[in-house]
C-alpha cells in the first residue's frame, strides 16, 4: 500500500503542529505562479475535520503577541477564532520581596490589545480548517520519518507507517516536527544547549476575582511566575500558570495536594486575583535556551523548536517561530515566482541571514531577565529595581520594552498572499 499519492514533491514538511501547519497554511493561501506541491508528514495521528475539542479548564494555550495576531489577522487565519481568544490590555511585572513593579497598557501603545491568549485547540483547529480545503497540500499522518537522504537535487524522504515503508523525493526538507526531532541527531546537527537548571510547572488556575485582562509576570527567587488570563468557563475565573523552578524542588511542588499547591501559590503570587481556588492538571517540563548550529543545509531548513528554544519569560516562543515561518514563506514565494529551485543553499542562507537578528535579539530578552531575575547577587537585585522603577517611570523605556514583547521591534515580514 502507498503511503504517499505521489513519489516527488516540491515541498516536505516534517511536523504538521502549529508551525509546520502554518507555513503549509501560508504557502496555500500565497499568490503563486504556478501552486506547489507540497506534503505534510506527522508521526501521529490527525483528523483534519473533526470540530475542536470541547472546552474544558485544562485546555493547553498559546501566547500571541501583538504582532503575531496581525499577521495572522492579514492572512485571515484569525477572525473565526478571535472572539474565543482572551485580550492582554495590561501587563503588570513585579519582583517578590522588593519594591518597585512596572505597569505596560495597550492604551499607551496605541492597541487594541498588547497579545492574546488562545487555546491551542482552537488555533490548530483553524489551522486544520484550511489545510483540508486545500487542494496542494497532501497530508500523512501516523507516519514517521525514518531518514534525510541529501541528493543532487534536494532531499530523499524514507517514511515508515510501521507497517509499510516508502522513499520519496523533495527540493526541501523543512523539518518542524517539535524539539524532540531525532533527525538531526542523525543528520549530525548539533544543538547548542545551555540549561538553566530549571523545569517549568504549567497548569490552569481559577481565583475569586476577575483578572481584568492583566497577565502578570512575577520573579521569585526560584524563577518567573506568569499568569496568563484566559476567558472563564462555567463562572469561574481562570487564568494560565506557568511556575519556573528550581529542577530541583520542582518535582515535590508538582505533586502537592491541591491545597497545598495553591496555599503555596498565593504566596508567591499574593492576593492580585484575589485567593487562588482550584488548579486542573499540573505538568513538567525542564528548561534550557538551545539553538541549532546549522539551521540551514542543502534542500533542508529547521523551524521552531528543533531551530530553537526560549525560556517562557515573556512568551516569546511561538511567536519567533511564526516571524521564522513567515520569512521562510516569503522567500519561497519568491522562488517559486521567479522559477528558481525552493532547496538552494543562496536561497536559505538569505532566510538565515534575514532571520538570525530577531533570533539573537528575541533569545537575549528572554535570557537575560531570566538571569537577572533568578539570582539573589546584590548588584542583580539593585540592577532589576532599577529596571523596574525605570520601565515604569520613564517613558521610551517602557515603549521600547512593550513593542519588545509585542513582537514589534524587528522589521514585519510582508508576503503577497491572496
Amino acid at each position: 500500500m502507498s503511503l504517499c499519492q505521489a513519489d516527488h514533491y516540491d515541498l516536505v514538511i516534517v511536523g504538521a503542529g502549529m508551525v509546520g501547519a502554518s507555513l503549509a497554511c501560508i504557502l496555500d493561501k500565497a499568490s503563486l505562479e504556478r501552486p506547489l506541491k507540497i506534503l505534510l508528514v506527522e508521526s501521529a495521528p490527525v483528523q483534519l475535520n473533526a470540530p475542536p475539542a470541547q472546552p474544558s479548564f485544562d485546555a493547553r494555550s498559546t501566547v500571541l503577541s501583538y504582532g503575531t495576531v496581525d499577521y495572522l489577522r492579514k492572512q485571515a487565519f484569525w477572525q473565526a477564532i478571535e472572539n474565543d481568544a482572551q485580550a492582554i490590555t495590561r501587563i503588570h511585572v513585579s519582583d517578590q520581596g522588593r519594591l518597585g513593579s512596572a505597569w505596560l497598557s495597550n492604551e499607551e501603545q496605541g492597541v487594541e490589545a498588547l497579545g492574546y491568549v488562545i487555546e491551542n485547540r482552537l488555533l490548530g483547529s483553524q489551522f486544520n480548517q484550511v489545510l483540508s480545503a486545500a487542494d496542494s497540500i497532501e497530508l500523512c499522518h501516523s507516519v514517521k520519518v525514518s531518514a534525510l537522504i541529501p541528493t543532487a537535487s534536494g532531499m530523499a524522504v524514507k517514511l515508515d507507517s510501521g507497517n509499510d515503508q516508502e522513499e520519496i523525493t523533495t527540493e526541501l526538507v523543512v523539518l518542524a516536527e517539535g524539539g524532540r526531532s531525532g533527525l538531526c541527531e542523525q543528520l549530525g546537527i548539533h544543538r547548542i544547549t545551555e540549561s538553566y537548571n530549571q523545569s517549568a510547572i504549567i497548569g490552569n488556575v481559577a481565583f475569586t476575582n476577575s483578572h481584568d485582562n492583566v497577565a502578570y509576570e512575577r520573579f521569585t527567587p526560584d524563577g518567573p511566575l506568569a499568569l496568563l488570563p484566559l476567558p472563564d468557563i462555567d463562572d469561574e475565573h481562570r487564568a494560565a500558570l506557568v511556575w519556573t523552578q528550581k529542577s530541583s524542588e520542582s518535582e515535590a511542588l508538582l505533586n502537592l495536594p491541591d491545597t497545598e499547591f495553591l496555599s503555596l501559590l498565593q504566596q508567591a503570587f499574593g492576593n492580585r486575583v484575589g485567593e487562588f481556588i482550584r488548579v486542573g492538571q499540573r505538568h513538567s517540563y525542564p528548561l534550557s535556551l538551545v539553538k541549532a548550529e546549522e539551521q540551514v543545509r542543502p534542500g533542508l531548513v529547521l523551524l521552531g523548536n528543533v531551530a530553537h528554544s526560549l525560556h517562557p519569560v515573556a512568551g516569546q516562543g511561538f511567536n519567533l517561530a511564526y516571524r521564522d515561518t513567515m520569512r521562510l514563506a516569503g522567500l519561497l514565494i519568491e522562488a517559486v515566482n521567479s522559477e528558481s529551485p525552493l532547496g538552494t543553499i543562496a536561497m536559505l542562507h538569505r532566510y538565515q541571514q534575514s532571520a538570525e537578528n530577531d533570533q539573537d535579539k528575541t533569545a537575549a530578552f528572554s535570557h537575560y531577565i531570566t538571569r537577572l531575575f533568578s539570582t539573589g547577587n546584590p548588584a542583580a537585585v539593585w540592577a532589576r529595581k532599577f529596571g523596574l522603577f525605570s520601565i515604569d517611570l520613564v517613558l521610551p523605556l517602557r515603549r521600547a520594552f512593550a513593542r519588545r514583547a509585542m513582537g514589534l521591534s524587528d522589521q514585519q515580514v510582508k508576503l503577497d498572499v491572496g
